[in-house]
């Protein structure tokens, strides 16, 4: 931790963060108007643009865990960089299934991902499973950002503020966010997005560039890295069965639209044009930022400092070479990605909260949806700032992230199953799903990394196996009837290039 803490350069962190936030505050006045509408609230009125839907991705894809977790795995090794892998061909989920996704979630007011799921299986069950995995799923992100968040309050104090005081004034700045995001819904996150992104993503690759052409961490450095850095888990003497570095990659690859934050960019685009050029545009952001930054980290990994202290690495790093307005720099960026990840999480677990699980049995008016959603909101960032505080000094933080994602794959099955193909039914989805999760959960608890019976396989891939058996058993075992194939037909085809169904006309069967 950086000592020197002056009054001047505690004028200069504090003062930068709060330019920062007056800019973000200024944006989301300048922006605000009134929903009219819980769908309105909850999608935006589907009304965005490429760059827009590209923008509000990468910051629900990025979170400030970047910088402190996923840094600190590429100052260990190239292991660091599989997540740039994993992000560009992930996203291509996106552009594949835009057209069935955004279709049928404008024709039945779709406004969250399990809402996708119920309609396809005509299954209110369904629905309400996905959106409790999700939930649960998404949990640890929220936890990793107010993590963050407190460790860049730290940098900006110069360790004057303790543990405690720096994780409370995370979740103030969160919550005076939450103001905006409760009261404005999607509407304002996808314009802070905008504002945010661009400091969080494209000031830093472009700042990680300038300083790599420098001295301290120069291009130059990457030809002298050691060679154990350049071993992935799987090689000889690293610990890690062959099929590690698989589980990783293509567990982030298929869960990538899985998330629910990531999915709903797509509701939120104002055509199905949108949706795909918005893909394009999130490739060239998340591919090409978070590359940038590893190769930042892998010059700079060698630095006595950043070696005794790899997640505080982002700050230590931009402090030695350029002090306190570097500093300060460096955690607005932190503060940019962070506000815009948990701010993401907050409100689409809120929105599923309101929209799939609230409703249970009991229709809802648009006021009593979106009040539902704020008081979720609510209980969800205190959840997830107590459980921040006691793994605060969690020596692994990725594992967190990984852990979260052998949840979430669990809804790839009756998702991808569903959107890309007509066969498959809500017997399958249901027990399928809560199959799977039970597996990974159990799995998680004993091998919370890998499993070295299985060649390093990860509970998450196991729990997915049983999830898919069950599901295609199912399907093959449990023949549908006349009517629920013809409504499954009618979904397809109303889908299919050039047919234009009036919103509001639905094949589902009750």
């Amino acid at each position: 931790m950086i000592s020197t803490a002056s009054d001047a350069n505690l004028f200069i962190t504090f003062g930068v963060i709060g330019l920062f936030l007056a800019g973000m505050i200024a944006v989301l006045y300048a922006t605000n108007r009134e929903s009219t509408s819980f769908s309105d609230y909850a999608v935006g009125g589907r009304s965005y643009g490429p760059w827009y839907i590209a923008m509000c991705y990468t910051n629900s894809w990025w979170p400030g865990s970047t910088f402190t977790a996923f840094f600190a795995l590429t100052i260990g090794g190239a292991l660091g960089f599989y997540g740039m892998v994993y992000a560009t061909l992930g996203v291509t989920a996106m552009y594949l299934m835009a057209r069935r996704a955004w279709t049928w979630g404008q024709r039945f007011n779709l406004r969250t991902q399990p809402d996708l799921l119920g309609m396809r299986f005509n299954s209110p069950v369904v629905k309400r499973v996905a959106s409790i995995i999700g939930i649960i799923s998404v949990f640890p992100w929220v936890v990793m950002g107010i993590q963050a968040l407190a460790m860049l309050f730290q940098f900006a104090s110069f360790g004057r503020w303790g543990v405690t005081t720096c994780l409370v004034a995370g979740v103030v700045v969160v919550l005076v966010r939450q103001y905006w995001t409760v009261s404005m819904g999607m509407r304002g996150l996808i314009m802070t997005d905008m504002f945010q992104g661009l400091i969080a993503y494209v000031v830093c690759a472009a700042l990680c560039v300038f300083l790599l052409f420098g001295d301290q961490a120069s291009f130059s450095n990457l030809s002298h890295l050691p060679a154990k850095m350049l071993l992935i888990p799987g090689a000889s003497g690293t610990g890690y069965g062959p099929l590690y570095m698989f589980s990783l990659i293509f567990t982030g690859v298929i869960g990538s639209m899985c998330w629910p934050m990531s999915f709903q960019r797509i509701y939120t685009a104002s055509g199905v044009k949108a949706v795909k050029k918005g893909t394009l545009y999130t490739i060239l952001l998340v591919g090409g930022f978070y590359g940038i930054l590893m190769l930042f980290a892998a010059a700079i990994s060698q630095d006595p400092n950043v070696i005794a202290h790899p997640q505080q690495g982002w700050f230590l790093s931009l402090f030695d070479i350029g002090g306190p307005w570097m500093l300060a720099l460096a955690i607005v960026i932190v503060l940019a990605a962070s506000i815009g990840h948990v701010d993401g999480c907050v409100q689409v677990c809120g929105t599923q909260f309101a929209n799939d699980l609230a409703t249970w049995n009991t229709p809802r008016t648009d006021r009593q949806l979106t009040l539902l959603a704020k008081s979720g909101m609510v209980v969800f960032i205190v959840a997830a700032s107590v459980l921040a505080y006691l793994t605060f000094d969690y020596a692994r933080l990725q594992l967190l992230a990984q852990i979260s994602y052998q949840g979430i794959i669990q809804l790839a099955v009756p998702l991808f199953f569903g959107i890309f193909s007509r066969r498959g039914n809500k017997e399958g989805a249901i027990a399928g799903m809560l199959a799977g999760i039970v597996v990974a959960i159990v799995l998680t608890t004993m091998y919370p990394d890998d499993i070295p019976g299985l060649g390093s396989l990860t509970s998450g891939i196991v729990g997915l196996v049983v999830n898919a058996g069950i599901f295609v058993a199912c399907a093959l075992a449990i023949k549908p009837s006349a009517q629920e194939s013809a409504r499954v037909e009618q979904l397809f085809e109303m889908a299919a290039p050039g047919r234009k169904v009036p919103m509001g006309t639905t094949p589902v069967l009750n």
